[in-house]
C-alpha cells in the first residue's frame, strides 16, 4: 500500500516512546513467548515466584505463573505506599452535578482497607462471589478492589440492567451479598438503583445481605438485618483501616464478568489474579505509553471489561492517575468531555466510537471553547471505528497530533489483543497489529489462511496470560463456544470476522453473525455502515440482512440523522444510490429507515440481531446487555 493511506507518527512522538520499535520486539515475543512474559511479570510483586510460566497440561484451561502467589491488590495499591507514589493522585472523580472528590494513592488504601473490613465483618470469606451494582462513583472501585484485597469474588453487574437480569448474574453466581447505591445521576435525572436490588433480592435464593451507599440522596425501602447503609457501619468499630492483603495463587479467581452472545445465557468469564495482572498492567503501560505524570482518562464505566482492565486495575498497578465521571457526555452541554480535558489536563482520553460519533454530531465549535493541547494519545474501543469518526476525532480531537491507539480485544481476552503502538503508522479503521505474543490469523472454516484482503474468521493461535480460565462452573460451554471449531489446532476462535491487509494489518469486519451474504457475496456490516455515513445526512447507523427470494439476503438500514436533516423518501432513495455509488451495486440496500436511537449494549456494540427481529416479528432474545 502506498504511504499517503498512512497516518505517520510524528518525530516527537517516536522520541518520547517507551517503546521505539515494533518489529524486532515482536519476533522475539513470539519466538520466546514465555521469556517475554517471565520478563514482563517480574515487573509486578510477588509474595513467592511462580515455579512454572505456563501450565498448558490441561488445554484449553491454561495456567499463568502456575506455583506463584500474589494478589492484584499487592500490586495496585500496597506496593505504592513505599514510594513518593503514595502521596499522588490515584483517582479524579467529578460527578455530573460537578461535585469532585479525589484519592491519593495512600488515601485509596485507607477506603479500601475500611472496605475490606466491612466485607469481612458481615461474613465474607476467600472465594464468595460479591456482587456489585453500582452507578460510576469512587466506592464502585473500593468495593472491587476491597473483594479482590480479601480473596473475594467480585462480579459487577452494569447499573443499567433490569431485577430479573440482575437477579440472573446473582442466582448464577450464587452470590449472598450485594453492594449498591441509593442511586445514580444520568442526564439530570436519578436511576434508582436501590429498588432495583430489593427486586433482584425477591427473585434470588441466595441474597442475604445488601450494603447501600447514599449517593443520590433519595429514600428507599430498607429491611431489618439484610440491608445495611454504608456510612453507618463505616462508623463502626469494625471499618478500621488496617487490612492485610489475602496471600493468593496465580491461578485464584479474582472476578466474574458476565457476557452474552447473539442467542443463550450470558456466561460469567472467569479471570485470575496472576495472569489478567501482568497482562492488564503491561497492555495499559506499553499501548498507552505511560509516564508517571500521565491523567489517564478511560470513559468506559467499571460495570464492564474495558472499565476492569483500564479504569480500575491495569492504571492502578502502573500507578497512574484515573479520571472517573459519572454522567452523560453530552450533558448539560455538547462540551462536558472537552471541558472536564482542560480542567484536569487530561494527557489520554480512551472511548467508543459510538461516543465519537454521537459527540461529531454537534460539529467543531464546541471543541473549541476549550484547550485541548495536553492531550497526547486517543484511543479507540468497543467496535470497528469508521474513517469518518477516525478523521474528527484525530483532527478535531486531537489536533493532528495525537496518534489513536484503535484496540481490539473481548471480555474474554482480558486485556488488548490487537492494537497500535504509538509508534505504530495508523490507518483508519484498522486495529493494525497484534499485541506482543500474540500469534493471531484469519482463516476460513477448516482453519487455512484467506489471502491478503479476504474475509474469515479471527482466530488467535496462541495463549496469552490475560486469557479468561473458563466460564463459572461451566467447562463445557467454555470449550464449546470458544476451542471446539478448531480443537485440532488448538485455537481460540473469537466470533469475529476480519480481514488482513498486505501490509498485514487487521481490519475487524464485526462479529461473524453480523456479515451479510448477498447474492454469494459476503459485506461487512462495518463496510456497509462506514459507507453510508460518508453521507453529511448521516451520524450514526446499523446495517442488518434480511432473507430475499432472489438474494439469499438483502441490506436493511436503520440510520440516525444528524441535526438539521430531515426524514423523506428522497432523502432515502438518494442514501439508496450513495451506498451503492460507495461500494458497488452488490450492497444496494433495500431499505433506509430512519430511528432516533440504535439498541446498544452497555460497551457500545450495536444489536443487530435485536433489529432484525423486529423486522421480521421475531423473539428478540436476551436484551439484558441493553444500554436503554
Amino acid at each position: 500500500m502506498s504511504d499517503e493511506n498512512f497516518y505517520y507518527p510524528s518525530q516527537h512522538v517516536i522520541d518520547n516512546a517507551n517503546i521505539k520499535e515494533y518489529d524486532d520486539l515482536y519476533k522475539y515475543s513470539i519466538e520466546n513467548r514465555e521469556e517475554f512474559w517471565a520478563t514482563h511479570a517480574e515487573n509486578i510483586n510477588w509474595y513467592k515466584k511462580w515455579d512454572k510460566v505456563l501450565d498448558k497440561s490441561n488445554p484449553p484451561f491454561y495456567k499463568w505463573f502456575e506455583g506463584g502467589k500474589t494478589n492484584i491488590i499487592l500490586n495496585a495499591i500496597d506496593r505504592h505506599l513505599s514510594t513518593p507514589a503514595r502521596n499522588k493522585l490515584a483517582i479524579i472523580w467529578e460527578g455530573e452535578k460537578g461535585d469532585v472528590r479525589t484519592f491519593s494513592y495512600f488515601a485509596l488504601n485507607r477506603e479500601v482497607s475500611e472496605f475490606a473490613n466491612i466485607l469481612k465483618s458481615m461474613g465474607v470469606k476467600k472465594g464468595d462471589v460479591v456482587t456489585i451494582y453500582m452507578p460510576q462513583i469512587p466506592e464502585q472501585l473500593f468495593a472491587m478492589l476491597a473483594c479482590a484485597k480479601i480473596g473475594a469474588i467480585h462480579s459487577v453487574v452494569y447499573g443499567g440492567f433490569s431485577s430479573e437480569a440482575l437477579a440472573d448474574r446473582i442466582n448464577d453466581a450464587n452470590s449472598r451479598m450485594v453492594i449498591t447505591a441509593d442511586g445514580g445521576f444520568r442526564r439530570g435525572k436519578v436511576t434508582e438503583l436501590k429498588s432495583v436490588v430489593n427486586k433482584a433480592m425477591e427473585l434470588s435464593p441466595t441474597m442475604e445481605i445488601c450494603i447501600t451507599i447514599k449517593h443520590a440522596g433519595i429514600d428507599v425501602y430498607m429491611e431489618n438485618d439484610r440491608d445495611y447503609w454504608f456510612h453507618d457501619l463505616k462508623a463502626l468499630p469494625i471499618a478500621s483501616h488496617k487490612c492485610e492483603t489475602e496471600e493468593m495463587d496465580s491461578s485464584d479467581t479474582l472476578f466474574l464478568l458476565y457476557t452474552s452472545g447473539s442467542t443463550g445465557k450470558p456466561k460469567a468469564l472467569v479471570h485470575t489474579h496472576g495472569g489478567y495482572s501482568v497482562y492488564t498492567s503491561t497492555t495499559h503501560k506499553m499501548v498507552f505509553d505511560i509516564k508517571p505524570e500521565d491523567r489517564f482518562w478511560c470513559a468506559a464505566d467499571p460495570g464492564w471489561i474495558t472499565g476492569h482492565s483500564y479504569i480500575v486495575y491495569g492504571p492502578l498497578i502502573n500507578g497512574a492517575t484515573v479520571v472517573l465521571y459519572e454522567g452523560a457526555p453530552n450533558h448539560p452541554y455538547p462540551d462536558r468531555w472537552w471541558k472536564m480535558i482542560d480542567k484536569y489536563g487530561i494527557n489520554i482520553l480512551y472511548t467508543s466510537p459510538t461516543a465519537i460519533r454521537g459527540l461529531m454530531r454537534f460539529g467543531d465549535s464546541w471543541t473549541k471553547r476549550h484547550d485541548l493541547s495536553s492531550l497526547r494519545l486517543l484511543g479507540s474501543v468497543g467496535e470497528p471505528i469508521n474513517p469518518e469518526a477516525w478523521k474528527w476525532y484525530h483532527h478535531v480531537i486531537g489536533q493532528d497530533k495525537c496518534p489513536i491507539m484503535d484496540t481490539w480485544w473481548q471480555t474474554e481476552t482480558g486485556g488488548f489483543m490487537i492494537t497500535p503502538l504509538p509508534v505504530t503508522p495508523l490507518k483508519p479503521g484498522s486495529a493494525t497489529r497484534p499485541f506482543f505474543g500474540n500469534e493471531i490469523a484469519v482463516v476460513d472454516d477448516e482453519g487455512n489462511e484467506v489471502k491478503a484482503g479476504e474475509e474469515g474468521n479471527l482466530v488467535i493461535k496462541s495463549p496469552w496470560p490475560g486469557m479468561a480460565a473458563g466460564i463459572f462452573r461451566d467447562p463445557e460451554r467454555f470449550i464449546n463456544t470458544y476451542w471446539k471449531k478448531y480443537q485440532k489446532q488448538g485455537w481460540y476462535l473469537t466470533g469475529d470476522s476480519a480481514k488482513k491487509d498486505e501490509d498485514g494489518y487487521f481490519w475487524i469486519i464485526g462479529r461473524t453473525d453480523d456479515v451479510i451474504k448477498v447474492s454469494g457475496y459476503r459485506l461487512g456490516t462495518a463496510e456497509i455502515e462506514s459507507a453510508i455515513i460518508t453521507h453529511p445526512a448521516i451520524v450514526e447507523s446499523a446495517a442488518i440482512a434480511i432473507p430475499h427470494d432472489l438474494k439469499g439476503n438483502c441490506i436493511h438500514i436503520f440510520a440516525i440523522l444528524r441535526k438539521g436533516y430531515e426524514a423523506s423518501h428522497e432523502l432515502e432513495k438518494e442514501l439508496i444510490n450513495h451506498v451503492s455509488i460507495h461500494l458497488g451495486p452488490i450492497a444496494r440496500p433495500e431499505e433506509v429507515k430512519f430511528v432516533d436511537s440504535l439498541p446498544k449494549t452497555r460497551s457500545g456494540k450495536i444489536m443487530r440481531r435485536i433489529l432484525k427481529a423486529r423486522i421480521l416479528g421475531l423473539p428478540e432474545g436476551d436484551m439484558s446487555t441493553l444500554e436503554e
